[in-house]
């Protein structure tokens, strides 16, 4: 029986097919990573929203009850003992007081929101682009294996070169540089 001899460019298919593989592995594991890292992230921005909207709406309570007292001290025309006016002029302030405190924490609160939105729109961008990585890279692969199966350097060269791009976008998954 006599040996088939093997082409030495398969050797470099069968080296660039697992590169390719392993970077498609690679990239499916960090996408995959970011979209969770997203999906936790838009999770804790809409916690942080309810929580602002729940404040927003103590402060707004406070502000009615203040403004309603200031009416009634206002419409008293002078009726009110000292002692009332007096009681009335704290309730204000303890109102005011409050009110102060609740736009501060939810200037805190709108912050951290801002924070986790940044952090969602991050990891999209980065699990979009390791998405892409994976198409090009599949395509390669399956190239390069037809070209395999059927001893067509030419179609190993086209996959090459549609792996590279993949090769870039994975690159990219994690630098964003373009």
């Amino acid at each position: 029986m006599a040996e088939e001899k093997k082409e030495t460019w398969l050797n470099y298919l069968a080296l660039t097919t697992v590169i390719l593989a392993v970077c498609a592995t690679l990239s499916t594991f960090k996408g995959g990573g970011y979209s969770t890292r997203s999906v936790m992230s838009q999770t804790q921005a809409s916690d942080q929203w309810a929580f602002f909207q729940s404040k927003s709406i103590k402060s707004y309570i406070y502000e009615m009850q203040r403004d309603k007292l200031q009416l009634e001290l206002n419409a008293s025309g002078g009726k009110f003992s000292k002692d009332t006016v007096d009681e009335y002029a704290k309730r204000i302030d303890d109102y005011s007081k409050k009110i102060e405190k609740y736009d501060k924490e939810k200037a805190e609160i709108q912050s951290e929101a801002k924070r986790f939105e940044n952090v969602r729109n991050d990891a999209q961008k980065h699990s979009q682009i390791f998405g892409i990585a994976v198409i090009y890279l599949q395509i390669a692969i399956l190239l390069s294996s037809i070209a395999a199966l059927l001893k067509k350097k030419p179609l190993w060269i086209i996959g090459v070169a549609i792996g590279v791009v993949g090769v870039v976008y994975f690159a990219n998954g994690f630098l964003l540089f373009f």
